[in-house]
């Protein structure tokens, strides 16, 4: 039973420090899950959960910080009791979660992992099958074992002070690290418009599509790579066989109150001003004029060679308002919401491309020069 545990506690407590370190890198992205999953239980549940919006990105940290500090906990072997408690209501909860989304497909990415590693619904539902066995394990094999030792064999990691102070340090170096990626963008970039990526090869499948189609006939199923012509044989489904080949970018769209503009976004320098909601900016008053100043210092120093355009979801009266109020002199584009927040997390923020290919991103904390710009857009003076 002690190796049992034992490996229990590694198992799950490993996976608890992976899990909340990539979602850690990346709160904000937690935060537009969090999102999603409210508005999902408002709709289908109570509009309560409406109430829970606004704290998203507080939540997204807690969450994050408290499934790291449980695998510390774990890994310690760290007061049992409530770790082990605390450690099985989190799977309980996260495998109700990840079986509403996979049974009645409402959120079909839970963000396990960020955007590092992709799952399925029913992916998270049967990975969280196996943590919810471990966790039962430790929380009832924990009571039997308190002298079990902790990470190591080694003393000092056994000492209750120690084990405190390596936590309360842990949970600090959490929300450093949060606050860094809320405040200057995620220090790893998983997504698809990362700095170096081209744009318009993400939006094709990296190989044919191949597909199968499943049929049926006097009750029994039957699988064929192509078509039947026999009419005997009834329509059930259509299975893609290499899903890894499809885009990853499928939804990448951006376009004004004239024409589509997806396809000419790729030509040439562009420094895109994404703004998510213009009603939701996170820049104070206080601190606009500030801000429309430095912008309007680097367009009249780049736009000779790097095409200024505002990128925004907001409404149109509302963003008119904006650009009117500060006099800006910047052409406007449209596009979706959650893709503008997978392209860049800060509202706003600077989201540079040549040709097609991301040159350089920027939260509006770290507001570039136009020497920067000028530079990743490979002009030379």
């Amino acid at each position: 039973m002690r190796i049992i545990y034992t490996l229990s506690r590694y198992f799950v407590g490993s996976l608890f420090i992976f899990s909340g370190g990539i979602k850690i890198n990346d709160p904000v992205g937690t935060q537009i899950k969090l999102e999603e999953y409210f508005q999902v239980f408002s709709s289908d549940f109570t509009s309560l959960f409406e109430i829970f919006i606004p704290f998203s990105l507080f939540i997204s940290v807690f969450l994050c910080c408290l499934e790291i500090v449980i695998g510390f906990a774990l890994l310690l072997n760290f007061r049992m009791k409530i770790t082990s408690s605390v450690t099985m209501g989190l799977i309980i909860f996260f495998t109700f979660l990840t079986f509403y989304s996979a049974y009645f497909n409402k959120v079909t990415d839970c963000g396990c992992f960020g955007d590092a590693i992709k799952l399925t619904p029913w992916e998270s539902f049967s990975k969280d099958i196996v943590l919810l066995v471990f966790s039962f394990i430790i929380y009832f094999l924990q009571s039997k074992l308190k002298n079990q030792t902790g990470l190591l064999p080694i003393k000092a990691f056994d000492d209750v002070n120690f084990q405190n102070g390596f936590l309360v340090l842990i949970t600090s170096i959490c929300l450093i690290i949060s606050y860094a990626a809320i405040n200057f963008l995620p220090f790893i970039d998983f997504r698809a418009y990362k700095v170096g990526n081209y744009i318009p090869d993400l939006m094709e499948p990296s190989e044919e599509l191949k597909y199968s189609y499943i049929m049926e006939k006097d009750g029994r199923s039957y699988e064929f790579e192509t078509y039947p012509n026999d009419e005997s044989y009834i329509f059930k489904e259509i299975k893609l066989l290499n899903p890894d080949a499809q885009p990853k970018i499928t939804d990448y769209s951006i376009w004004n109150e004239d024409k589509d503009l997806t396809k000419e976004s790729f030509l040439g320098n562009k420094l895109f001003i994404i703004i998510h909601d213009i009603d939701k900016i996170e820049i104070s008053d206080k601190n606009e004029k500030e801000f429309i100043s430095k912008l309007q210092a680097l367009i009249s120093n780049t736009s000779f060679w790097v095409e200024p355009l505002f990128l925004t979801s907001s409404n149109p009266v509302s963003f008119k308002n904006f650009i009117t109020r500060n006099k800006l002199d910047i052409n406007v584009a449209y596009g979706d919401a959650t893709v503008l927040k997978t392209m860049i997390r800060s509202n706003p923020g600077f989201f540079l491309m040549r040709n097609g290919t991301v040159k350089g991103k920027w939260h509006y904390n770290k507001f570039p020069d136009a020497q920067e710009i000028l530079k990743k857009a490979n002009i030379k003076l």
